[in-house]
């Protein structure tokens, strides 16, 4: 069960933030729908609900993670952390593939956490293409 987040704190979250989803980069206005508030360390493993702790992430990365705070690097076969959106920046550890429909992990963070919250599943793909075609995506920051 999620835990209620004041829209206040909602808001101080969605912000920096910029209404996307934290991994993937989907952004509300595309899809429609809001985001949900992730708990970067999840509740589960001790993390609490206050800024510092939470990001935004669309529902399905957010279903993905679930309460895993790291994932196997395909390439080192290493157990490494995911990506933290808050303190972590994406481009560091991720990239677009040049049609703009893939994210493609640049460091051993990235990679274990395409894998690890599925961030190239088909039916999003399939939708990042339509995007691209309306110039929609990827985001240019």
């Amino acid at each position: 069960m999620n835990e209620y987040v004041p829209k206040a704190m909602r808001e101080r979250v969605a912000a920096p933030a910029r209404h996307r989803c934290g991994y993937c980069l989907t952004s509300a206005a595309i899809v429609g729908a809001p985001m949900e508030i992730d708990h970067i360390v999840p509740r589960s493993l001790g993390g609490l609900t206050e800024e510092e702790n939470l990001w935004l992430a669309c529902s399905l990365c957010n279903e993905h993670k679930g309460n895993r705070i790291v994932g196997l690097d395909v390439l080192t076969d290493q157990i490494v952390p995911l990506f933290n959106p808050r303190r972590q920046s994406w481009s560091e550890h991720f990239a677009w593939t040049g049609e703009g429909d893939r994210i493609v992990g640049l460091t051993a963070i990235g990679r274990a956490t395409v894998v690890a919250l599925n961030l190239n599943r088909p039916a999003l793909v399939k939708a990042r293409q339509a995007w691209v075609m309306a110039g929609w995506h990827p985001p240019k920051d």
